[in-house]
């Protein structure tokens, strides 16, 4: 049985959008295709410190990630963890054009069409996204 990996991810909100990421085509997992920002929790740390240390790293913002995951994704190897996000401190930006080589703010819909890291993206935007406009 393979190794889970834990991935903690930041679904953040403005204007009835959210801030996805477009993963690099060099990536190793899930190249080339539109995310949520985040990465993987390292040995020994707490989920939501790891999501704000990613924030920080790879969008230059301070989030303070508060309460439970909104969601939480399972796959084959792996379970992430989604935070919504609504305040943060900073303008987010491309710290991390190594990892990403594009940011958006998007709704749902217009994710439709874009290749995606998971089929589910969609679904988990509208629900994090109504009521929001």
């Amino acid at each position: 049985m393979p190794e889970e990996h834990i991935v903690v991810a930041g679904l953040l909100r403005r204007r009835g959008r959210a801030l996805m990421v477009h993963r690099s085509p060099q990536r190793r997992w899930y190249p080339d295709a539109w995310d949520l920002p985040g990465g993987h929790v390292e040995v020994g740390e707490v989920p939501r410190l790891a999501l704000a240390r990613e924030l920080r790293e790879e969008l230059g913002i301070a989030a303070e990630v508060v309460g439970d995951a909104f969601a939480k994704v399972q796959g084959v190897d792996f379970r992430m963890d989604i935070w919504t996000i609504d305040q943060w401190t900073g303008e987010p930006s491309n710290c991390a054009p190594e990892e990403h080589d594009a940011l958006a703010w998007l709704t749902d819909k217009e994710l439709h069409g874009l290749r995606l890291a998971d089929p589910r993206l969609p679904q988990l935007l509208l629900a994090a996204l109504e009521g929001m406009l």
